[in-house]
Formats: C-alpha cells, sequence, structure tokens
C-alpha cells in the first residue's frame, strides 16, 4: 500500500513539474492593447509556433485583415497593403487538446488542409463551439490561449466597418487594423 501512494505521490509531483507554464503575450494594436495567456500546457506546438513568430517580429506591422462581428477577428498575416508575409512551414494541428473556441480564446487559422496553420490566428468574438474539435471537418481550428486583458479592445475591432476589398472580397476593415509591436511578458508575481 506505501509503494502505491509513494507512487501517486511522485507521479502527481512529476506531472506538476511537467506541466508548462502559461506564456503571456501583449498585442499592441492601432486600436488598444490585448494581452493574451497562451496555454502551452495543452497546445505546446502551437505556444510554441506563435513564440517563435513573436521572437522574429512577425507579427509586427501586419493587420487584422478579417473581421466578422459576432465570430471572430483574423490576423497574422498581412501587412497594411495586403502583402503577405513569408511564414515557416505548416504546424500539427493541436484541435484534439479539450480547448473550445469560446469568447476570447486565440485559436489557429488554416485552409482545408488540417494541418495548414502558419502565422494566421484569430480571436473569437463569440463563442463558436462549430469550430472545436471535431468540427465539420474531423479536426477543428486549435484553441491555444485567451485574452485577459482587452476584450474591449476586441469588441472595438469587432464593429469596424469592413468592405469588399481585394484580394479578400468581403469582411476587411475598411481602416486597417495594424498589429504595431507583439512582445512575452512576464507573468505577475503571486
Amino acid at each position: 500500500m506505501k509503494k502505491i501512494l509513494l507512487s501517486l505521490i511522485l507521479g502527481l509531483n512529476m506531472t506538476l513539474a511537467n506541466a508548462a507554464e502559461p506564456v503571456r503575450v501583449l498585442m499592441e494594436t492601432s486600436q488598444g492593447n490585448i494581452t493574451l495567456e497562451l496555454n502551452a500546457d495543452k497546445a505546446p506546438k502551437t505556444v510554441a509556433n506563435f513564440v517563435s513568430y513573436v521572437k522574429a517580429k512577425h507579427f509586427d506591422g501586419l493587420t487584422f485583415h478579417r473581421v466578422i462581428r459576432g465570430f471572430m477577428i483574423q490576423g497574422g498575416g498581412y501587412d497594411e497593403k495586403y502583402n503577405q508575409r513569408a511564414t515557416q512551414k505548416p504546424i500539427e494541428n493541436e484541435a484534439k487538446n479539450g480547448l473550445k473556441n469560446v469568447r476570447g480564446s486565440i485559436a489557429m487559422a488554416r485552409t482545408s488542409d488540417p494541418h495548414s496553420a502558419s502565422s494566421q490566428f484569430f480571436i473569437n468574438h463569440a463563442d463558436n463551439s462549430n469550430l472545436d474539435f471535431p468540427s465539420f471537418d474531423g479536426w477543428g481550428y486549435a484553441v491555444f490561449g485567451q485574452v485577459t486583458e482587452g476584450m474591449d479592445v476586441v469588441d472595438k475591432i469587432a464593429e469596424v466597418k469592413t468592405g469588399n476589398i481585394a484580394p479578400f472580397g468581403r469582411d476587411v476593415p475598411v481602416t486597417p487594423i495594424v498589429i504595431t509591436h507583439v512582445t512575452i511578458i512576464e507573468a505577475p508575481k503571486k
């Protein structure tokens, strides 16, 4: 009995020691600041991918190029002139991680190929359970964090006037919403 209890305690301690710490990110935009907490424990590959883009300053100067009120705001791929920035290779879809596409969550944007996400992301403006695993295509969209401060900024972005602008068609902000700078910030002291 003592061996079983000791094994359980050691197992719990190992699990706690191996749990990845959340990563906090500050996203400065032309509409205000958004603070995100990324869940490196449940979405390790996705968070590592996003952090690598932050460290490379990939997002600085890009826009939220697709905005749909009551659905989501999408960015991370195009600048103000709609030039696409080069990306790293796509990552494995981690949508099976149990995190949900709820209001304020951040998830990876992708094509119809479930494993095509690279740098583009979206912040859910509403609960979008239809995007959760297994979704309509057997995969879903991988959530990897949430907004902890600045949901008012997300709401403000979601309310901007959009129109049909080439090459995207509709849902493009008429006045570009620029991501001016993204940085990793320290967690507040407890």
